[in-house]
C-alpha cells in the first residue's frame, strides 16, 4: 500500500494530544509494516524548513515527507468557500489518506481516513475555542461524509458520535491509543527525581497534573477537593499542575489565590520531553479529574511509570483505567478529596495500584494500536 499522513497535527513546535497519537500511530505501523510506502504531507508556506526539520524528527528513515509550498491556514480556509482538490497539491499516488484532526479535505485521490477523537464540541461546546467551534460546525459533518472510514479512539467516542450523528454509524472503527514503554516507565535515573523537581521549584511529596489547564480538565473543583484535604491534614503534598495555558483558564489560577493556596499549588513552566518521566515517576499520585476524554492519554502514561491514578468515572477514562484507579465522581470536590486522601493515607493502596498500572499499560502500546488501525487500512482495500 502507498500510505499518506496528514501531517497537521506534528508541525507545530509544541505537539497536542492529537499529534502524539498520529506519532505514536504512524511510527509504530511504519516499523512494523515495512513493506508499504508511508509519507507524511505537509503545507509549509514560508516556513518550510522548520516544519521539515519538525517532521524529520519523526519521520525517521521509514517515513518521506511531502510538502506543499502554501499556507495550511489559507488552504483551509479557502475550503470552506472553494472545494480546491487536495490531490492538486499531493498528487494521485495514496492508495490511503488519513487526516487525524477531524476534518477531511477535498478532492483527497484514493480512500480517506479520518480520526474523529471525540464530540467535544457538541457535548461541552463552552471549553472549545470559538474557531475550534466554527471549524467543526462548519466541516466536520461533511467530513465524515467524504470520509470511507472514520476511527475514533474509544467505545465511548464512538457511542457519542453515533449519538449526535446516527448517519455514519457503519462507518466507524474504534482503536484506542496507546502508550510509549520507551518514554514512561519506572525510573531507571532516579538521581534525576530531585533535580527536575528542583527545576520546577517542586519541594517534598506531590500529587501531579499533566495537561492543558484548562476547563474541561475540572481542575477548579481538583482544587476545592485538595484544598478540603489540606485542612484536615497535617504537610499536605504539594499539587502540582504541568501544562500549557488553554481556552478560560484565568479562572482557575484565581482560585487558587482565592482559597489561599499560593504555597501549595504549583503551576510549573514548561516541562522539556527528558523531563517529563522523572517528573511524573517522583509524585505520589497522578491526579486527572477531567469532565470529558475522547481517550485520556496522560492517565496510561502515569500507570506506565508506575504512578497510582486518580481519575472520574467520566467519559472514556473507567475504559483506559479499568480497576487501576481510585475513580472519584467529577462534579464532587469532596469525592475528589475522599480519593486524593485515600492515595494519601493508604501505602499499600498505592503499591497495588501502581503494580496493576503497569501490567495494563503493556496490553495499550502504540504498536498494538498500529496494528489494529493497520487492519482498519486492509479492510479498506
Amino acid at each position: 500500500m502507498n500510505i499518506s499522513f496528514d501531517a497537521l497535527p506534528i508541525q507545530g513546535d509544541k505537539l497536542t494530544g492529537i499529534g502524539w497519537c498520529e506519532v505514536g500511530q504512524t511510527t509504530a505501523m511504519a516499523r512494523l509494516f515495512p513493506e508499504n510506502k508511508y509519507s507524511y504531507n505537509c503545507f509549509c508556506g514560508r516556513n518550510k524548513n522548520a516544519c521539515v526539520e519538525r517532521i524529520s524528527a519523526f519521520a525517521g528513515d521509514n517515513i518521506k515527507i511531502r510538502t506543499a509550498d502554501f499556507p495550511g491556514t489559507v488552504y483551509r480556509m479557502t475550503t470552506q468557500l472553494i472545494p480546491v482538490p487536495y490531490s492538486g497539491f499531493f498528487g494521485k499516488k495514496a492508495d490511503i489518506t488519513h487526516f487525524f484532526n477531524y476534518i477531511v479535505p477535498p478532492g483527497v485521490h484514493g480512500k480517506t481516513v479520518v480520526t474523529v477523537h471525540d464530540m467535544v464540541c457538541k457535548a461541552f461546546p463552552e471549553t472549545v475555542r470559538a474557531r475550534t467551534r466554527l471549524m467543526l460546525s462548519a466541516g466536520l459533518k461533511i467530513s465524515m461524509k467524504r470520509a470511507d472510514i472514520i476511527v475514533t479512539d474509544s467505545e465511548f467516542s464512538r457511542s457519542e458520535i453515533i449519538g449526535y450523528y446516527p448517519e455514519f454509524g457503519d462507518k466507524l472503527r474504534v482503536v484506542p491509543c496507546g502508550v510509549d514503554l520507551e518514554k514512561f516507565h519506572p525510573c531507571d535515573q532516579p538521581e534525576r527525581i530531585p533535580e527536575v523537581k528542583s527545576s520546577l521549584g517542586i519541594e517534598g511529596d506531590y500529587f501531579l497534573y499533566v495537561g492543558t489547564i484548562e476547563p474541561r480538565k475540572n481542575l477548579e473543583r481538583l482544587i476545592n477537593g485538595y484544598c478540603i484535604l489540606a485542612r484536615h491534614v497535617d504537610a499536605p503534598p504539594k499539587l502540582v499542575l504541568a501544562g500549557a495555558k488553554g481556552w478560560l483558564c484565568d479562572s482557575i489560577y484565581a482560585r487558587v489565590q482565592e482559597l489561599g493556596l499560593e504555597k501549595n499549588v504549583v503551576f510549573t513552566k514548561y516541562v522539556p520531553a527528558e523531563d517529563m518521566n522523572p517528573l511524573m515517576c517522583g509524585a505520589l499520585a497522578f491526579v486527572f479529574p477531567s469532565l470529558y476524554e475522547g481517550f485520556g492519554m496522560p492517565p496510561l502514561e502515569a500507570m506506565a511509570c508506575g504512578v497510582p491514578v486518580l481519575t472520574t468515572d467520566a467519559a472514556s477514562l473507567p475504559e483506559v483505567t479499568g480497576d487501576c484507579a481510585v475513580i472519584c465522581q467529577p462534579y464532587s470536590s469532596k469525592s475528589i478529596a475522599k480519593g486524593l486522601y485515600r492515595l494519601y493515607s493508604d501505602k499499600k493502596l498505592r503499591e497495588s495500584l501502581s503494580v496493576r498500572g503497569l501490567e495494563r499499560a503493556k496490553t495499550m502500546t502504540w504498536d498494538k494500536s498500529a496494528e489494529k488501525l493497520y487492519s482498519v487500512y486492509k479492510e479498506l482495500l
